[in-house]
């Protein structure tokens, strides 16, 4: 490989990922690009991702296609330094890949030089030049657009060159061609789901930008029906569609969809625990009447800042592990067959959020330092990253502990499947009226559920039932536990 070249491989993601889907390049090649300017969006198990260059200068190919699935480690993109003969237009005019986005922004010698004495090509896999967590902020440079401005992507470059350039809503960039304007990556993904094209939409956000409501207009309305086609002969059937029957239950097959991404990552990651953690659970009722009738007066004095009551039991949940800190471990397996539990100066409490994308884990970083007010800010932050598919793979991928809500799916318990590498998992159940025994006498109280599900190689039962009893006695008496804390 030429010296002037500079090959930027995928970097590692996040814990345990190995691939990820390029949804979209933000460069084209002979694109000027500048150090930390996001050149690429792709989707890995866990959160949709900008990848930022670690080099400055002219883009010389594009390894890979939207749509493609790319394996950490491999060739991304390769960038020819500043002033290099491999820069030259003629080159990147013969390697044009017709899915990319024109950045329009010049590099400088001073960039190039901060990018050369900063990275190296083993440096630039490394994971640390994600935007948000790993670049220097002294790096010369930096980011060439703010973040919410880098999501003005290209669906579909129209091969007539000829046809008039149209302004983007993003300063400073240029995009040749017929665009489709997409401000965010979970609207494109929606239109691909559906089928629908945004070429034919007309995007009703500041610049023609196409928004969520476009597309669900577009979904809800059907397309013309195009003019009958000649029957293809039986010579031309796709083999696909002659073994569309199930042989093993006879009925046609209806779709088949390929795990990727979430689903993907969570298939794996519930089979391991399965195969690896000898788990046992164990459950218990709880009046929860006291807590919530806390938090309704908490509410009549503080009406906007009151947690909610997940926060609370988040609080419970963190001074619990301090007295059971076995249940805040990890259990790992040498290469030689040795083996240790390993705890934790602290506690990363991951919670289970529903996502457009599937359930992740984002987790909120020592947890046991916070109030419940904190707590339940940082609880509702994550949970919105997490849905707009913006989550770092730290946020997703770092915690020691996790605190399930599977109430509000309107179920009671669950046998949960521990959230490996974890050791427990603390499931909460949805609250409902339920008769109840209080001074002797029938009452009806606001009961919930509460599920512990434990690695049995870290400890017994003995650990798990004292931390889950701690956890009930501080929602049946809440004020004197928060006194305690």
């Amino acid at each position: 490989m030429s010296s002037d070249m500079q090959v930027f491989k995928l970097p590692d993601l996040g814990e345990g990922l190995t691939e990820a889907e390029l949804v979209n390049w933000l460069v084209a090649v002979g694109d000027e690009v500048r150090v930390d300017q996001p050149i690429a969006e792709v989707e890995t198990a866990k959160s949709m991702v900008e990848v930022p260059s670690p080099y400055a200068g002219t883009v010389a190919e594009l390894h890979g296609q939207a749509g493609e699935t790319l394996d950490v480690g491999k060739p991304l993109i390769s960038i020819a330094r500043v002033g290099s003969a491999a820069a030259a237009p003629a080159v990147a005019a013969e390697s044009a890949a017709p899915t990319a986005v024109s950045s329009g922004i010049e590099a400088s010698p001073a960039v190039d030089a901060a990018a050369e004495t900063y990275r190296t090509e083993e440096k630039a896999g490394s994971g640390n030049v994600l935007i948000g967590y790993g670049t220097p902020g002294g790096a010369t440079g930096g980011r060439t657009r703010p973040r919410k401005a880098s999501v003005a992507i290209v669906d579909r470059i129209a091969e007539a060159a000829a046809e008039p350039v149209m302004e983007p809503a993003v300063a400073g960039t240029r995009i040749p061609g017929k665009l489709s304007a997409v401000i965010s990556p979970l609207v494109r993904k929606m239109a691909r789901d559906h089928g629908v094209s945004l070429d034919g939409i007309e995007g009703s956000g500041a610049s023609g930008l196409i928004m969520r409501r476009d597309v669900e207009a577009a979904i809800s309305t059907p397309e013309a029906p195009a003019a009958p086609a000649v029957a293809p002969s039986k010579a031309e059937v796709p083999a696909a569609a002659e073994g569309s029957v199930d042989s093993r239950t006879g009925l046609a097959v209806s779709a088949r969809t390929p795990v990727r991404g979430v689903r993907k990552a969570v298939a794996a990651n519930m089979t391991r625990s399965r195969s690896e953690i000898p788990e046992a659970t164990v459950w218990v009722d709880v009046d929860a009447t006291a807590l919530l009738d806390m938090r309704a007066e908490l509410k009549k004095r503080s009406p906007h800042d009151t947690p909610g009551l997940l926060a609370f039991i988040a609080r419970f949940v963190t001074a619990g592990l301090k007295r059971y800190p076995a249940l805040n471990t990890r259990f790992e397996t040498a290469s030689d067959g040795s083996q240790e539990i390993v705890g934790f100066d602290g506690i990363n409490l991951g919670f289970a959020a529903q996502t457009d994308r599937g359930l992740v884990v984002p987790s909120v970083r020592n947890a046991h330092e916070l109030s419940a007010r904190e707590l339940d800010a940082e609880i509702r932050r994550l949970t919105a990253v997490a849905r707009e598919g913006k989550a770092t793979p730290t946020e997703l991928g770092s915690g020691t502990f996790t605190l399930n809500n599977y109430g509000v799916f309107g179920v009671d318990g669950s046998a949960a499947i521990i959230n490996y590498p974890e050791v427990a998992m603390l499931g909460v159940g949805r609250i409902i009226d339920k008769p109840w025994v209080v001074n002797g006498e029938l009452a009806v109280r606001k009961v919930t559920e509460l599920t512990l599900a434990f690695d049995h190689r870290v400890c017994d039962g003995e650990t798990a039932a004292g931390f889950l009893r701690y956890v009930a006695d501080a929602i049946e008496n809440p004020g004197g536990a928060l006194a305690d804390m």
